[in-house]
């Protein structure tokens, strides 16, 4: 996964086969976290420390449906990876284990680290659970399973290495079961690997499942057409247990409204006019009588929302893929090759399929490099002209891609034991108490005696008059990510005649009731990592985007 582009493939084979959970062996990616491919599917890794060789690394990618599904996951160093989810069968989660096992003619002590931790990993699911092992084990079962019967049948391949020892015992001590060894299937259907010089076959990748759901899997084998110029193949598991969505975030995030349209003229004039017609339908309302602040915020909030919606729509993300069509043409052309490859009759026909298929590969690379560098200095002379132009957001914006300064991975947070929470929702609740210990201070034990002042100041108390609400208007920066209310400025900001005159009405309305609306105590807090463990709730700090009519009142509360 290291090459340019190779997760884009994977990606896409994944779709093209619909596969839910895609295990992933040898990614040399480092460090562990999470992240979102901008085709939709989640992506959980876990490799070697920061600055570490790129060796080694497994991750697991998700489908849309997985990533809901999603209870929590965990990393266990660069070879093994688990991840947890809720399924459709009531009280039963599916566990995930994706591994990466040292070879064969690696040393005694680096196999033994490598079966103690997975030993350590398994023991700790619950019995009652549904527990799959799967990945490169570099391991060969065979076909012989004398004194091996419970926990594999006798459609494997090859003959028992001492990897196929090791794996055997560990499997028939927690009791699971080889997949790829009890459905017959031809020897094309089980190898899932090839060597570079086509010589030599293998079936050292497995899907193992525990024994008491054993009936729940239906059937393992190899998609030979699945290729992303790998020497393993796509090894398959159809499962009759489906996943159930489990977690959402606690508030729905909305959609950002395109205020970009405002700076066309003919839809500034369209939205003004709407803004004005409904702002004036609600006037008599707000000034009735048994109206609250609460009934009239949400009214004005309403017209406000509904307008933007009718008028600007809402923003659409176009994640432009960077991979131009030539070169997804060329990936087709190599899928052909490999299918030529797998339905050769002689010797000299897969040669020759072999040798072509290794000459499109070689222009595949050559492509995807060619768009790579093509994408970057599109992006260079777009952030040129952002720079000429003076727009500073995009310039901003462009750069930060260019610099190839990403997010610090999202971990794992610890409790405050120092235990590292897996569950999703434990980690959510974590962050509660966090920020409500670090906002919710004490008050002092020995606070100041500060003496009134003998004459009050001049300062005038009343409501803010029409003017004064204007001018904090036109204040408010454009650009900037809207509260919880999703209101952006620029919406504030496009009839600032209307839009004042029907908050005075509002903020007289608190000053005589000595209330706000609920909505104004509001905000979202995101947290911002700083340096250190990020696993520690301490080493983050929090940044608050609370309502613009928040922002704006306080001026004059």
């Amino acid at each position: 996964m290291w090459d340019t582009g190779r997760a884009f493939q994977i990606a896409a084979e994944m779709r093209r086969y619909k596969l839910e959970v895609l295990g992933i062996s040898e990614t040399h990616w480092t460090q562990v976290g999470q992240k979102r491919l901008t085709s939709g599917e989640l992506l959980l890794y876990s490799g070697h420390e920061e600055n570490a060789p790129h060796t080694q690394g497994v991750a697991l990618m998700l489908s849309k449906q997985a990533r809901n599904a999603l209870i929590g996951w965990e990393s266990h160093g660069p070879r093994i990876i688990k991840a947890s989810f809720k399924t459709k069968k009531e009280g039963i989660t599916m566990n995930i284990i994706q591994c990466y096992a040292p070879t064969n003619d690696y040393n005694e002590d680096a196999k033994d680290q490598f079966y103690n931790r997975l030993q350590s990993i398994v023991e700790k699911c619950q019995t009652k659970d549904l527990t799959i092992l799967m990945g490169d084990f570099n391991a060969k079962v065979g076909t012989d399973n004398t004194g091996y019967e419970d926990i594999m049948g006798r459609h494997g391949l090859g003959e028992r290495n001492e990897n196929g020892e090791r794996f055997a015992n560990l499997y028939a001590f927690n009791k699971l079961v080889i997949g790829g060894t009890i459905f017959p299937h031809k020897r094309i259907h089980k190898t899932t690997w090839t060597s570079p010089d086509h010589t030599t076959q293998n079936q050292i990748d497995h899907i193992c499942i525990n024994k008491t759901l054993r009936r729940t899997i239906e059937d393992v084998r190899i998609n030979g057409g699945a290729d992303i110029a790998s020497d393993h193949h796509l090894l398959v598991a159809k499962m009759k247990l489906k996943l159930k969505k489990h977690w959402t975030m606690g508030r729905t995030i909305s959609q950002k409204f395109n205020t970009a349209f405002l700076h066309d003229t003919n839809k500034l004039n369209k939205f003004k006019i709407a803004l004005s017609n409904k702002f004036q339908a609600l006037h008599d309302q707000l000034n009735g009588e048994g109206t609250s602040v609460e009934s009239n915020w949400k009214g004005i909030k309403e017209v406000i929302t509904s307008t933007c919606h009718e008028v600007l729509g809402h923003k659409k993300h176009h994640h432009k893929e960077w991979i131009t069509v030539d070169t997804l043409d060329k990936i087709q052309e190599r899928r052909n090759k490999k299918a030529a490859i797998n339905t050769s009759r002689t010797r000299a026909e897969k040669a020759k399929a072999q040798a072509e298929y290794t000459e499109v590969n070689k222009q595949v690379k050559r492509s995807i490099r060619t768009d790579k560098r093509k994408y970057v200095e599109d992006l260079a002379t777009t952030v040129e002209k952002a720079a000429r132009e003076g727009n500073m957001r995009q310039l901003y914006d462009i750069t930060k891609k260019l610099s190839g300064n990403r997010r610090k991975p999202e971990r794992p947070v610890k409790s405050k034991e120092g235990e590292v929470i897996t569950n999703i929702e434990e980690q959510q609740n974590r962050w509660v108490e966090h920020f409500k210990e670090l906002l919710n201070r004490p008050a002092p034990l020995n606070p100041p005696n500060i003496e009134a002042a003998p004459t009050d100041l001049p300062i005038n108390v009343g409501p803010p008059t029409i003017e004064e609400i204007s001018m904090a208007i036109r204040q408010i920066k454009s650009g900037k990510a809207a509260g919880p209310d999703n209101i952006p400025a620029e919406a504030l900001k496009a009839n600032v005649a209307a839009t004042a005159r029907i908050l005075h009405i509002l903020f007289n309305k608190i000053w005589d009731k000595e209330q706000v609306p609920t909505d104004w105590k509001e905000g979202l807090l995101v947290k911002i990592p700083k340096k250190g463990d990020l696993r520690n709730c301490d080493n983050y700090r929090a940044s608050l985007f609370s309502q613009y009519r928040g922002k704006f009142s306080t001026g004059y509360c």
